[in-house]
């Protein structure tokens, strides 16, 4: 995708937005705060590395994936030296206090973290995060390459190979996405061998009604669209190209009406189904299309959204995979894992990853907001090298307490 550049309308540059929307404008001190409190982390006694300073660190960590521990915890130093501040006052530790002022903290602070912060942003003028009164979402799986060490191969597993073992062991992680702003708002973590739909269905808290989730064909089975559909928000799922629908009733737009059962026998008996309306569309003068798309969706009538403006939107749910992207090649160098190497320092890193892709998105959103350009079309390349540069010369950490 085409990128602009730096210079933008008026030769107003990117950079010049991005210092508003630093770290703690977006994950404020007093949420961290409160966070700690409601986890028993809370900073009791007076530490070289306050665990406040450990969130931000591991929301940092990211930013500068290939860079030293001690390094980063300089970078961080320098951003905030200003600060006559006593929470911060007296931070002085080696690579070993900073991994075990990590463990202390744990996971949970920063899961309960990006729970609390990473939401939808959209507004009503966001280009393309909505189709009508719909705000459109996306939910997808992935994995991250973790250390070659043997207790991330006991906890998480990894991929079997023909030759052998393959070269890492994998996390697996499935997320709630909003389409035109790429903000991650929902997430569940596991083992690699976890079935995506296991993991999916943790993240279904994030839906809600007037949302229009949709997802690829791996995603479509009856248990997890009753349980996505109980939300209040509505489906727009891909079913396999061998899937069958029995057309009850055809619509004027070529699309039809159907049912999906829980089994077999529920369908023989015609019982415990749930209506759905089924959308079969072909791609033509397009290399690598295939030869028939299925969607299934709970918008039942065509009038309020015709089949050919669906077909077209459903493509829209491939942003996930651009956000996956900025995650695993962006924000982790391509080729490199990540850089813990204990289970429960994984766990807490993954977080920290989603929280700093959600400032970098975040900012991005606010930046494209005052110079009324789509978030798509800036960098996000160039938004990380910025945000790297202004955590060290700006003013990151409020002053609330």
């Amino acid at each position: 995708m085409a990128r602009t550049k730096m210079n933008l309308s008026g030769e107003i540059r990117i950079s010049d937005y991005l210092s508003l929307g630093m770290l703690a404008n977006i994950i404020p001190l007093d949420v961290v705060k409160s966070t700690l409190d409601e986890c028993g982390k809370q900073t009791i006694r007076q530490r070289k590395l306050p665990r406040e300073f450990v969130m931000y660190f591991v929301v940092c960590m990211p930013l500068y994936s290939k860079v030293a521990i001690r390094e980063i915890l300089r970078c961080m130093l320098e951003g905030m030296n200003w600060l006559n501040f006593s929470l911060f006052k007296t931070i002085v530790a080696g690579k070993s206090a900073i991994s075990q002022a990590r463990k202390r903290l744990g996971e949970e602070p920063l899961k309960i973290l990006f729970d609390k912060v990473c939401k939808p942003i959209a507004n009503k003028t966001t280009k393309g995060a909505w189709y009508k009164s719909w705000r459109l979402v996306a939910i997808d799986g992935s994995t991250l390459d973790l250390p070659d060490e043997k207790d991330n191969e006991l906890e998480f597993g990894r991929p079997g190979s023909s030759r052998g073992k393959s070269a890492f062991p994998k996390l697996r992680f499935v997320a709630l996405m909003e389409i035109g702003t790429r903000i991650i708002f929902s997430a569940a973590r596991g083992k690699y061998r976890d079935h995506e739909l296991t993991l999916a269905k943790q993240v279904l808290n994030g839906l809600s009604e007037g949302m229009l989730c949709m997802a690829d064909r791996g995603f479509l089975s009856f248990d997890f669209y009753s349980l996505a559909l109980s939300t209040g928000a509505d489906l727009l799922f891909r079913a396999k190209a061998n899937q069958v629908f029995e057309c009850e009733k055809r619509l004027k737009d070529g699309s039809f009406l159907s049912k999906i059962y829980p089994s077999q026998y529920d369908r023989h008996k015609d019982r415990n189904g749930i209506r759905i309306r089924v959308i079969e569309y072909t791609i033509k003068g397009v290399v690598g299309a295939e030869a028939k798309y299925i969607l299934v969706t709970s918008i039942l009538d065509p009038k309020i959204a015709p089949a050919k403006e669906l077909a077209a939107l459903y493509h829209e749910r491939w942003e996930i995979e651009i956000a996956y992207d900025e995650v695993k090649t962006h924000l982790k160098e391509p080729g490199e894992c990540l850089r813990s190497k204990k289970p429960e320092l994984v766990k807490q890193e993954f977080w920290g990853y989603l929280l700093a892709h959600y400032v970098i998105r975040s900012v991005m959103f606010q930046a494209a907001q005052k110079i009324n350009k789509d978030a798509d079309e800036l960098s996000f390349v160039h938004a990380v090298r910025v945000i790297r540069r202004k955590i060290i010369s700006q003013r990151i950490f409020s002053l609330r307490t």
